[in-house]
């Protein structure tokens, strides 16, 4: 049994373009680069592209563990820094449209990894689709990336409102990207948060600001985490920073940590309703 307790985080942000994959490669190399044992789940099963950003090719996917055809130890590549991807195959079906028989083999193939790992990062897609639901409701900790455009702040909002109202979530973690500086990225939170404050009671924790920076556009280009492509960069001081945060937020209390609990929570989550809650979301 893993007696290490194992931190989930969701990396999400309401809406496309504000660059939340990135942020969680990053992140997950600063917390490997800090002796920590990644794994990132891409959770984008319309879009799936971090083995993309990081110029690696996968021979398999999530969606051969559920059929049975290999191990999720078998699917995992290894990234830089030494992380470890879970990839997913474009298009493929939801976690969360499983047979009982398929729920049962993703626990298990999880609870196999379990001792292998101390963070796993799940990447989702973008929106408020019931699959990006119910990967923010199961993990551990959400952290939410936004950038200064009024349509980020709002999808922001409304997905903060939809977990908070529906499914009890109170707490968010928020990190501001793409801003010219600290200040600027503050002052982005304090937006969403007043915006919060007013009509909603939930906790937002300010996490950090990534500024702008072409070094960071350079490393996608060359399919390279900026972190390692461009070390003394703002933006990779400003994730390793962030990577620093992260290695003190709190680990959860359970002996096998949050992974098991995150996997059975997923699956145990009811599609139909989920997809009615959204169509009656306003």
């Amino acid at each position: 049994m893993n007696r290490r307790p194992v931190q989930v985080i969701a990396v999400s942000g309401g809406k496309g373009g504000v660059g939340k994959t990135n942020v969680a490669i990053n992140l997950s190399i600063a917390l490997a680069e800090a002796g920590k044992r990644v794994v990132i789940l891409d959770a984008d099963f319309g879009l799936a592209n971090i083995d993309v950003l990081l110029g690696l090719r996968s021979s398999k996917t999530i969606e051969d563990v559920l059929s049975g055809d290999c191990s999720l130890q078998e699917v995992m590549l290894t990234g830089p820094a030494g992380i470890k991807i879970i990839p997913a195959s474009s298009g493929t079906r939801r976690l969360t449209m499983l047979s009982s028989l398929e729920h049962a083999g993703l626990i298990r193939a999880f609870s196999d990894i379990a001792e292998q790992l101390d963070v796993l990062i799940v990447d989702t897609a973008a929106g408020i689709s019931d699959s990006v639901v119910n990967f923010v409701c199961a993990a551990h900790e959400v952290l939410l990336v936004v950038c200064n455009e009024p349509s980020s702040i709002t999808d922001a909002y409304a997905m903060i409102k939809l977990l908070n109202r529906d499914f009890g979530r109170s707490r968010f973690r928020i990190v501001a990207n793409m801003v010219a500086d600290d200040a600027e990225g503050l002052q982005l939170f304090e937006t969403l948060n007043s915006v919060c404050r007013q009509f909603i009671d939930v906790a937002l924790i300010y996490t950090g600001a990534v500024p702008f920076d072409q070094n960071l556009r350079d490393a996608v280009r060359q399919r390279r985490p900026v972190i390692l492509n461009a070390p003394s960069s703002v933006s990779a001081r400003a994730l390793r920073a962030l990577g620093n945060k992260l290695l003190a937020w709190p680990l959860p209390s359970r002996v096998e940590g949050h992974l098991l609990f995150f996997v059975e929570q997923l699956t145990a989550m009811d599609v139909s309703n989920r997809a009615a809650v959204e169509h009656n979301y306003e």
